[in-house]
């Protein structure tokens, strides 16, 4: 079955309360088997526009990637999320 990812590139506005939304999101993750293959690192942007800070959340499908952003416990660590950064996410299927 193929993998779903979440992939988001964030620039972080108000530092505590980014960890303030770290923390909040932890609970989604866990309950949906989200693991994180990218959080933050060296990166380099040879073309296009970037931000400052990078992810890669893989979930064992597609759906459940879905299932877990629409979540009422994501939707909660979002509260923490709105004023702390600015987000592009996309939920992709992949392998």
């Amino acid at each position: 079955m193929a993998k779903g990812y979440w992939i988001g590139h964030i620039t972080v506005k108000d530092p505590e309360a980014y960890e303030r939304y770290k923390s909040a999101n932890a609970v989604p993750f866990q309950k949906y088997g989200g693991r994180f293959i990218v959080r933050g690192g060296r990166f380099e942007c040879p073309v296009g526009k970037t931000r400052e800070r990078h992810v890669v959340i893989e979930f064992d499908s597609f759906d459940t990637a879905l299932a877990c952003y629409h979540s009422p416990e994501y939707r909660e660590a979002q509260k923490h999320q709105a004023n702390s950064s600015e987000n592009d996410i996309i939920i992709i299927e992949g392998t």
